[in-house]
């Protein structure tokens, strides 16, 4: 064992105690309080046994005041450790240099005179080295004695140290701790709540208000107790409070994972998840614009807007996997609510599924406000009405003929399309729709050159040479050839018929009449402007609206020679270039339809 191990005796090392153990020499103990040693040199009287035998009292005794050649100064190795660990560490081991120097020297270790054992360091702290620093000075100013000389130090005699060690058979049971102080409250009950919120107080009138939570147990408790026990007549309280914080937590929870699935599902559907869409051909009716210019993604987001499709993606989807799906078009479509976006396609291609104003070729200005009285469900009349009183207002071009003998100045400028109609559309707005196309596919052609080479009087003169096409003519072909006799007819050196155009179309014009079987003295005896039978060179203006095949021949005619035409069954026009070949076919006719 080392000298940090146990002591002579039998009792443990006491870790806390450096003079644990120790029961001096002879196994007396001074008693608690005084010192140890008490001023007598015990060690030097009772172990002095002759040569050799403790070199503590042959040898090492020096006269008080004598110079010792090995004594050097008294350190204890731990001090600065047991300074900050141990505060009971006040004395110093005189012996602990003069043991280390005999060990050094290879002297013989002292003897126990009552058990033949080697004598074991009597401090636990002390190893006995001497590393050069100076010894710790005592507490409260005591001196440091020595064995041998003066007053020696009371280990055990202050306050704060451990009681000395007793032997086996004289120790005393350890007193028991005193009993600690009962406070007069529970530390362990929670303080009672006072605010208004805890308690149910009501802080306007001071009365409580009975709620879930109160205490349940009151009154039993306080018959139980007879009011003594004022703590204990409260109960336990009921758990409401926290029941109903776990329950909104839960809540909280479950809305939060419900949100996050929610939103996880919709991202998933939105980018690898089918496109909505509804199933069936859908209820009811829905009107639907599609404005021009507007494809694929354009029309999906008005057919949403409208209640027709559940998603722009399944209708482009669908339109994609339509044959005919990409023909689809500006216009009005009378589609019908939530329907599947395949239904919706095959719908919008059909030409009956649209809602739309469709003005043919050829058509006069009458005709086309009779068809906008009809199909607006307004008063016979009221169309026309309009373009009489708001022509000025609705975009005519600036090179449009102002002549007074014009019969309607938008003749010749309701161009020939489909045009979308709702139940909420107005005359005016209709009107304005068909001027506006019609700038649009005249500003194409190139009107003003053909008026300068066939010398006519601006693109006006050139759009009524077009009307008059579109009104004799049966084809395309027939379009051509009657653009060449117009003009041919036009010519100044035209001698035939002195410039006269001689169209029957003009005529029933002014009539507002469709007639093939007109009488030679009433159609030449018409003075009015329009009567091409009477009046040489070109009427006031055009006589219907002639379409983009019409326009493009007369832009375009034959150079074959043709002077004159006519149909004799109103199926095919026969064109000839003599007036011979003409008067042949002239009477073929009145024959045929009994006009002799």
């Amino acid at each position: 064992m080392t000298e940090y191990g146990r002591g002579p005796g039998s009792e443990p090392w006491h870790p806390e105690d450096p003079l644990y153990g120790d029961q001096g020499w002879g196994g007396q103990q001074a008693a608690h309080g005084q010192a140890q040693y008490d001023s007598q040199n015990q060690y030097d009287s009772r172990n002095q046994y002759g040569d050799g035998a403790n070199q503590y009292g042959a040898q090492q005794q020096y006269p008080q005041g004598q110079y010792d050649p090995y004594q050097q100064q008294p350190h204890d190795p731990y001090a600065q450790q047991h300074q900050q660990q141990d505060p009971y560490s006040q004395h110093q081991d005189p012996y602990a240099q003069q043991q280390y120097q005999q060990q050094a020297y290879g002297q013989q270790q002292p003897q126990d005179p009552y058990g033949g054992q080697p004598q074991q360091p009597q401090h636990g702290y002390d190893t006995g080295w001497d590393t050069g620093q100076q010894a710790m000075p005592p507490y409260e100013g005591q001196p440091a004695a020595t064995y041998g000389y003066g007053e020696t130090n009371d280990y055990y005699g202050t306050p704060e140290a451990y009681p000395p060690p007793q032997p086996p058979g004289r120790r005393e049971a350890a007193p028991a701790p005193a009993p600690e102080p009962t406070p007069d409250w529970d530390p362990d009950e929670p303080p009672e709540e006072t605010h208004p919120f805890f308690t149910g107080v009501d802080e306007k009138d001071g009365r409580k208000a009975p709620r879930d939570d109160d205490y349940d147990d009151e009154d039993e408790d306080d018959r139980d107790s007879g009011g003594s026990g004022e703590r204990r007549g409260k109960g336990k309280k009921k758990k409401g409070r926290s029941g109903c914080a776990c329950l909104g937590v839960s809540l909280v929870l479950i809305a939060g994972v419900g949100g996050a699935g929610y939103f996880g599902y919709s991202f998933y559907q939105d980018k690898f998840g089918p496109a909505p869409d509804y199933s069936g051909s859908g209820s009811g009716s829905v009107e639907v614009e599609i404005p021009k210019g507007a494809y694929g993604y354009a029309i999906g987001n008005i057919l949403k807007k409208a209640g027709v499709v559940k998603s722009v993606d399944a209708f482009v989807s669908a339109q994609s996997e339509n044959p005919k799906g990409k023909s689809i078009q500006a216009g009005v479509y009378l589609l019908h609510s939530e329907m599947s976006a395949s239904e919706a396609v095959k719908m919008m291609v059909d030409p009956k599924s649209q809602n739309l104003l469709v003005i043919p070729e050829g058509y006069r200005n009458a005709a086309v406000y009779a068809l906008v009285d009809n199909r607006l469900k307004l008063k016979k009349g009221t169309t026309q009405e309009v373009a009489k009183t708001k022509s000025g207002e609705l975009g005519l071009p600036g090179w449009a003929s102002k002549n007074k003998d014009i019969k309607d100045p938008l003749e010749g400028f309701l161009y020939p399309a489909a045009y979308p109609l709702t139940k909420e559309t107005k005359p005016e707005a209709i009107l304005k729709k068909m001027v506006e196309r019609s700038n649009e596919e005249y500003k194409k052609l190139d009107l003003t050159g053909t008026a300068k080479k066939y010398k006519l009087d601006g693109p006006w003169q050139v759009l009524t040479v077009a009307s008059l096409v579109q009104a004799e003519g049966l084809t395309h072909d027939d379009f051509r050839k009657m653009a060449e006799v117009v003009y041919n007819r036009l010519k100044p050196n035209n001698t035939i018929t002195n410039r006269k155009l001689e169209f029957d179309s003009a005529f029933n014009y002014l009539k507002k009449q469709s007639k093939i079987k007109i009488g030679s003295s009433e159609i030449r005896t018409n003075p009015d402007p329009y009567n091409t039978y009477y009046h040489a060179g070109l009427p006031p203006g055009p006589i219907s609206n002639p379409g983009d095949e019409a326009l493009r021949a007369t832009l375009s005619p034959t150079g074959d020679g043709w002077m004159f035409f006519i149909s004799l069954d109103g199926k095919k026009t026969q064109f000839t270039k003599t007036a011979a070949e003409h008067e042949k076919l002239n009477e073929k006719f009145k024959e045929q339809h009994g006009l002799q």
